[in-house]
């Protein structure tokens, strides 16, 4: 398929679908790198499992959590609600570095300055908790899909917002009851909720809120297959 494929989408985020994502197995083994526009199209999905990560970023009481609705320029998902930032780290030096997770979380503070606006130094390394990683595939449209091994993180944190829009359309803070008020009425209010946001909440979120001061003892290396 050629890039006139990218033609009618807004050129910012045809510009990022350039971007070279790292291609792993079911055992987060790097294989190789692809761009983004080929990691999802949807009919490369099945071959083209890549990382990615999730942050989940609490204020510092570890009461309300940050989420965000995707902007209408997105290419997958747009308009949907999802958790705090979500994206790939990418195939460079400072993004390949496996020990301690650390190349995806570079990959989390550079995409939380670039969506959210969020200082760099407000978010250093030792305040990302690595929690667990997981892998799902997940369709978007008739196009485009996921299919990711995607690394959890937890941040809890004061931070300021300068947002992007055209990444981030709206964003709100959420208690516990609230989020689970957000999930309870979606087919009501027609909130639109990206798959890989609603996975995490269901499997695991809200034990890891319960034991939002103690998240070592939440830290899980298992890869969890919720294909």
């Amino acid at each position: 398929m050629s890039d006139d494929l990218l033609n009618n989408y807004d050129e910012e985020q045809a510009k990022l679908m350039q971007e070279m994502c790292i291609l792993v197995n079911d055992n987060d083994k790097v294989v190789g790198y692809e761009t983004k526009k080929n990691c999802h199209l949807r009919e490369n999905i099945q071959k083209n499992l890549h990382r990615a990560f999730s942050v989940f970023l609490f204020d510092k009481t570890g009461e309300k959590l940050l989420l965000q609705q995707r902007a209408q320029e997105k290419i997958t998902f747009p308009e949907y609600f999802t958790n705090t930032c979500c994206s790939h780290p990418l195939n460079t030096p400072s993004e390949l570095i496996e020990e301690n997770q650390l190349g995806a979380k570079n990959a989390a503070r550079r995409k939380l300055e670039h969506e959210l606006g969020i200082p760099q130094s407000q978010v250093p390394i030792e305040s990302i908790n690595f929690l667990t990683r997981i892998h799902y595939l997940a369709p978007s449209d008739g196009l485009w899909g996921e299919h990711e091994l995607d690394y959890i993180f937890i941040i809890k944190a004061d931070v300021d917002l300068n947002i992007n829009p055209n990444e981030v359309m709206s964003y709100k803070y959420v208690t516990k009851d609230e989020l689970k008020e957000i999930f309870a009425t979606q087919k009501e209010t027609g909130i639109k909720i990206t798959p890989w946001f609603k996975l995490i909440v269901e499997n695991f979120l809200y034990k890891w809120w319960d034991n939002i001061n103690d998240l070592e003892s939440q830290k899980d290396l298992t890869i969890h297959n919720l294909l």
